[in-house]
């Protein structure tokens, strides 16, 4: 999985979602601008990011394992019963 850039910094966070909560334009196909990095943090549970392009991969997230989201790539959460998680959105400094 991608590393966030040494040169990002945090700027916005969601608020905290649950499977029962999570926005219904999560769990479908959806990116980020140019430059905006993106960081999925599971604090209870557990949730699987799926990377959708180039090619499909799903990565299994949980407490301590974060998800990466790089700008403009296509992705998609599903979540699994319990989880409790957020998104941390970041930016390169200039």
């Amino acid at each position: 999985m991608k590393s966030l850039p040494t040169n990002c910094v945090p700027y916005k966070r969601t608020a905290e979602f649950t499977d029962d909560s999570v926005p219904d334009a999560l769990l479908q196909a959806h990116s980020t601008k140019v430059n905006v990095w993106g960081k999925i943090v599971v604090l209870t549970g557990n949730l699987t990011y799926q990377i959708l392009e180039p090619e499909w991969e799903a990565i299994a997230l949980r407490p301590g394992i974060d998800g990466v989201i790089e700008p403009t790539i296509k992705h998609q959460v599903v979540p699994q019963p319990g989880v409790r998680f957020y998104v941390e959105f970041y930016r390169p400094t200039l």
